[in-house]
């Protein structure tokens, strides 16, 4: 039978190469004895705050376990807005411009299924998170990537930026703190990228899912709705996957301008109806009391940052610029002389180190990706065996 597969808005999506690929490799040999030490995946190794998991306890207890309102409960909506007043000192509307999502995915899913028609093009600054060119594309919308040098910190230039921006440009998306790179935006970075959005009346969807996972004071985390003008045409995502190490809650939310909410509301039904009830009742929680958890896991982050940038500092061959938030690097291998999909490949199989290629972030080759959400011993481990194979290049 025919089925016409892929469908037009998906026939230049990617269907191989990507983290989930090299993450099953690394556990297939894992099955056959071998001692695997996984840097390829962004889950944090914390367990969730004992306070929300209490609250999941007594929400099932209670008999919580049917359909929220479909923007999500009023309770966690609240908390959010409470969260964005605090932080960002930006007023957000509990009932007209907020929406719980199942996870930032979902989220970032509803916005472009809402705002893209065929043929609008996203500015991406690139390395970017790869579900973001799919997403994209599986919505109608053609992604326009900018390249950002590891020499600029992996930020876009505002220049390029600009240079990007054609008659089809729709929006940006931006990813601050970055995933592959840890790369922060600054406020010039920011003040830049919102003068030319409104100078060009586009929109923003801005991913901040690491917003708590900064290192250094020079390059706090900004929301970029707090810019002047900036609330009424940006779509704020985030959600509580690796604030709380909660990646199996599938819970975040959008923050969005109100006018654009039937419209956010009709694509979030048709994808989700509504997020898990009795989990939004432990992120309320979370956001409510567990700080404290946050604050002392993202201390043992910047020690295993410190700790990963040191050692692969000292590998000949290997350039690694100090992500200043996430919890990645994306360190060169040029100067080892070996493709990326080559030097991952082989690490993992003749060293037991499951890594990622930077290609499938959108970086050229000569990058790869790992994850210091391991703990230090095992950092330790895997990067002494890297220095090993590096040694044999």
């Amino acid at each position: 039978m025919d089925y016409r597969l892929p469908c037009k808005n998906m026939s230049e999506t990617t269907y191989g190469g990507g983290i989930r690929e090299i993450l099953s490799r690394a556990d297939e040999l894992q099955r056959s004895g071998r001692d695997i030490l996984h840097l390829e995946i962004g889950r944090p190794d914390f367990d969730s705050p004992e306070a929300a998991k209490r609250a999941v306890v007594r929400a099932l207890e209670s008999g919580d376990v049917h359909y929220t309102d479909m923007a999500g409960t009023r309770e966690l909506r609240a908390e959010v807005a409470a969260k964005y007043r605090r932080e960002a000192g930006i007023d957000a509307d509990p009932d007209s411009e907020l929406l719980v999502t199942s996870g930032a995915i979902e989220a970032l899913s509803t916005a472009f299924l809402t705002l893209l028609s065929p043929g609008d093009e996203v500015i991406v600054p690139a390395p970017y998170f790869p579900p973001y060119e799919d997403i994209i594309r599986m919505a109608g919308g053609v992604p326009r990537l900018v390249p950002c040098a590891m020499g600029n910190g992996f930020r876009p230039l505002r220049a390029d930026i600009e240079n990007a921006v054609t008659p089809r440009t729709r929006a940006m998306l931006i990813n601050s703190p970055n995933n592959p790179t840890g790369a922060t935006l600054k406020a010039d970075d920011l003040s830049g990228i919102a003068e030319i959005a409104r100078r060009h009346d586009l929109l923003v969807v801005s991913d901040e899912c690491y917003e708590k996972f900064t290192y250094d004071a020079e390059t706090p985390h900004i929301c970029m709705a707090s810019l002047p003008g900036m609330k009424e045409r940006t779509f704020t995502i985030s959600s509580a996957s690796k604030t709380f190490s909660m990646t199996g809650w599938r819970i975040g939310w959008l923050m969005f301008p109100a006018q654009t909410r039937k419209y956010i509301m009709k694509s979030h039904q048709s994808i989700a109806t509504c997020s898990n009830s009795f989990a939004q009742a432990g992120v309320a929680e979370a956001l409510r009391s567990c700080q404290e958890d946050v604050s002392r896991m993202i201390g043992e982050y910047r020690r295993r940052r410190d700790l990963m940038v040191k050692m692969l500092s000292g590998i000949k061959g290997v350039t690694v610029p100090v992500p200043s938030g996430a919890f990645y690097v994306l360190p060169s291998i040029e100067g080892l002389g070996v493709p990326s999909f080559e030097f991952c490949s082989r690490l993992l199989e003749e060293e037991g180190v499951s890594t990622v290629p930077g290609q499938p972030f959108g970086a050229p080759d000569g990058y790869f990706r790992a994850t210091y959400c391991r703990p230090a011993d095992e950092i330790k481990e895997a990067l002494t065996r890297v220095a090993r194979f590096a040694a044999r290049l």
